[in-house]
């Protein structure tokens, strides 16, 4: 017999990872060791604007690690993921994972 899910667990779940936009992002940076902004741009749909906003958001929570250098003149923007990006991605797919188990 199944049990109620507990809604407070998908209440509380991490916003900031749940947000389409940056699951896009942190599940796309999870299978790669590193990929550039151009990258990412092309692989998610972002417009540069909207993922700038995102990796910073995702930056600021410690969850990427964005390094900014040269190739020849040209700006290149590169993404990984951190160990706490990668931890709060595998709690947060445990978290539904859990609470979906009841539908």
């Amino acid at each position: 017999m199944k049990t109620n899910p507990d809604f407070k667990t998908i209440i509380a779940v991490n916003k900031l990872i749940h947000e389409p936009a940056r699951m896009a992002i942190i599940s796309l940076l999870s299978v790669v060791e590193e990929a550039d902004f151009l990258f990412i741009m092309n692989s998610t749909s972002l417009t540069q604007g909207n993922l700038s906003s995102h990796l910073g958001k995702l930056e600021e929570a410690g969850y990427v690690e964005i390094e900014k250098t040269f190739k020849g003149k040209r700006p290149h923007t590169v993404i990984r993921l951190t160990d706490s990006g990668q931890g709060e991605l595998e709690t947060y797919i445990k978290t539904i994972k859990e609470f979906l188990r009841y539908f």
